[in-house]
């Protein structure tokens, strides 16, 4: 499949540079993004999910219907919403969108965050409830007969599901650096997430990936499509997009100093095994491969997808070219600036990727 591009959706003006304290919901600027995204032939947007921030779904429905392509990605922790629930609500958004919906799961990488509602499995158990959730949906969207569920984590009786996804099944995505999150993923997902690290350890990953995908019994063909997330910084040349870059890491460093950043400045190590493989390599130097740049990571604690590509639009295009010889099929870029950074992408990024790999393909091997 040809690669795509993913973004991610804000539903207000607020972003990590220039935050807005206790900003709501935007309608206009909602409408805007979405529909920029659109315009700019990005061809998936993720919602994100928070113990304190909005509603995925609705985000999500007003997303799919101001827009013509873009596909919605909604993230789903399995302890906010029961499976059966959480297959007809997805299987209702993919029919309103005209199959535009995939789900990213989250098994939950912090034990606080998951606490604040009422989540209180440990991580190996979050993962294999996350295991049942999965089949269970899958279950669901198959047959609309009644069944049975008897497992661990769920048990009901006679469940049918009327409500079917518009093209007989929706993508699951599953993400993470643990050896689960490998298991689960390569076994059952359609897609598997991974954050941005160097060539070496991204490879590595993808190969423990197809490994399990392999274990359980899946084709080269049927394993899944990897997604990997970055957040370039980009300016006219590479020297003004390292001198965007450092004013990024002040405001960053800042915004975190004064409480107003993604994590506080007296936060504990993360739990998740991602950020701390991310915070690891960032000890290694801030400069990785081609354009890899991890101050943003160390200023954030490596609180989510962290990591910057910085230079020109042609060296981000190449960076990204990197991965996508590697195998990455999907790649997920969302800036600091968050509207106009996806602007820019849309303009000056995507089209010299999707030009290089068609002459790429028109050029014999």
């Amino acid at each position: 499949m040809p690669v795509e591009f993913i973004s991610l959706t804000f539903p207000n003006a607020s972003n990590e540079i220039n935050p807005i304290p206790n900003a709501g919901v935007d309608p206009e600027f909602l409408v805007r993004y979405a529909r920029n995204l659109d315009d700019y032939a990005f061809n998936y947007t993720l919602v994100p999910y928070d113990s304190s921030s909005f509603d995925p779904f609705t985000i999500g429905a007003t997303i799919a219907s101001v827009t013509k392509n873009i596909k919605v990605i909604i993230a789903l922790r399995p302890n906010t919403l029961y499976p059966t629930v959480a297959a007809k609500a997805l299987a209702t958004l993919d029919q309103l969108s005209k199959g535009r919906v995939v789900v990213h799961f989250i098994a939950g990488g912090s034990d606080a965050e998951q606490a604040k509602e009422g989540d209180f499995l440990n991580k190996e158990e979050r993962y294999a409830r996350l295991e049942e959730y999965i089949r269970i949906l899958r279950r669901a969207w198959q047959s609309a007969d009644p069944f049975d569920w008897e497992g661990k984590y769920y048990r009901f009786k006679q469940f049918s599901n009327r409500v079917r996804p518009t093209n007989g099944t929706i993508p699951v995505s599953v993400g993470g650096s643990s050896d689960d999150a490998y298991r689960i993923g390569g076994s059952l997902a359609d897609i598997f997430g991974l954050w941005g690290e160097p060539l070496k350890e991204t490879k590595e990953q993808i190969d423990r990936i197809y490994a399990e995908a392999a274990k359980a019994g899946r084709s080269e063909s049927d394993r899944p499509r990897i997604w990997v997330t970055f957040r370039p910084i980009i300016a006219e040349t590479d020297e003004l997009a390292w001198a965007k870059a450092h004013r990024t890491l002040d405001a960053l460093r800042e915004n975190r100093a004064a409480a107003q950043g993604k994590a506080p400045a007296d936060a504990p190590p993360p739990q998740n095994v991602g950020s701390q493989r991310l915070l690891a390599i960032a000890a290694r130097g801030e400069v990785q491969d081609r354009a890899l740049w991890y101050p943003t990571v160390t200023a954030t604690n490596a609180r989510g997808a962290s990591t910057a590509l910085v230079g020109a639009p042609q060296t981000i295009a190449d960076s990204i070219l990197d991965y996508v010889d590697l195998g990455a099929e999907l790649i997920s870029i969302r800036g600091y600036d968050n509207l106009n950074d996806a602007i820019d992408y849309g303009r000056y990024v995507l089209p010299r990727v999707r030009e290089a790999l068609r002459e790429r393909e028109a050029t014999p091997a």
